[in-house]
């Protein structure tokens, strides 16, 4: 076996007991902390406005799919909308929802009828009139949204997921529409249009601990504990690896990783 494969081994094997680790101690009640995240504390805040208002809150998980490399952020995007649509069932606030593939489409209807249902409120859920799939035309479904955000006059926008030419043109179409908007995507382009644009910004990572956050989940908490030890080691190694290079050691170390 040579080098690459063993360290390959040891690192899969380190992150399944870590994980195992992570997750037990969370089941156990040692659940960890995880700092606040003002774009989540915040969501409270959007939909009792639009509540106060009378007005809708829209929701945009991503313009991204669910089988494809977008699918985390999708993901993380949906988990998001399902705790605002708990939030939006419990204070009575409307909730619309703007999909771009059809892949996504019934995942955002069931995750609705399941948040309604838990809330007591599933005669509230319209799913026809409240979920909208235009088309998957990247233009297209970014004007039909805007025309959504304006006809409706959305006091709140949460718009969290994968965004790639339609980040800031989102955002802006929801500031017109006098909104207050919460939004986060792990794409580095995408985030300076969302920090100019918008009220909260979830940055990179935060988006996918966001379901863990607003869940608390020990599985979800215990995970993403084990994930920070890891990129804490990976720094460390890296680190170690950085000087041992400058100083010229670092061939006499493969060597002896070797014997």
């Amino acid at each position: 076996m040579t080098i690459t494969r063993q360290v390959s081994f040891l690192v899969t094997l380190l992150t399944f007991i870590l994980i195992l680790v992570s997750i037990r101690n969370a089941r156990s009640g040692r659940l960890p902390q995880i700092r606040k995240i003002p774009g989540l504390e915040a969501i409270d805040e959007v939909v009792g406005r639009a509540t106060e208002m009378g007005r809708p809150v829209i929701c945009i998980p991503g313009s991204g799919d669910v089988v494809d490399s977008s699918a985390v952020q999708t993901l993380a995007g949906l988990a998001i909308m399902q705790h605002v649509a708990h939030r939006a069932a419990a204070m009575g606030a409307r909730l619309l929802v703007s999909v771009k593939w059809p892949n996504v489409y019934p995942l955002v209807i069931e995750q609705l009828r399941q948040a309604y249902l838990s809330e007591g409120k599933i005669e509230a859920f319209q799913p026809m009139e409240q979920v909208y799939f235009v088309t998957q035309e990247q233009m297209a479904y970014i004007l039909a949204t805007l025309g959504i955000m304006q006809r409706e006059k959305v006091a709140g926008a949460v718009l969290t997921g994968f965004f790639q030419a339609d980040s800031l043109l989102m955002a802006e179409g929801a500031a017109q529409a006098g909104a207050v908007t919460i939004a986060g995507t792990t794409r580095t382009y995408q985030i300076p249009f969302f920090v100019a644009a918008c009220d909260y910004v979830l940055l990179g990572d935060e988006l996918l601990v966001a379901g863990a956050y607003l869940s608390q989940d020990p599985v979800k908490l215990g995970s993403v504990q084990a994930l920070d030890y890891l990129k804490v080691l990976a720094i460390a190694i890296i680190g170690i690896g950085a000087l041992l290079a400058t100083g010229g050691l670092e061939k006499p170390f493969v060597k002896l990783l070797k014997m």
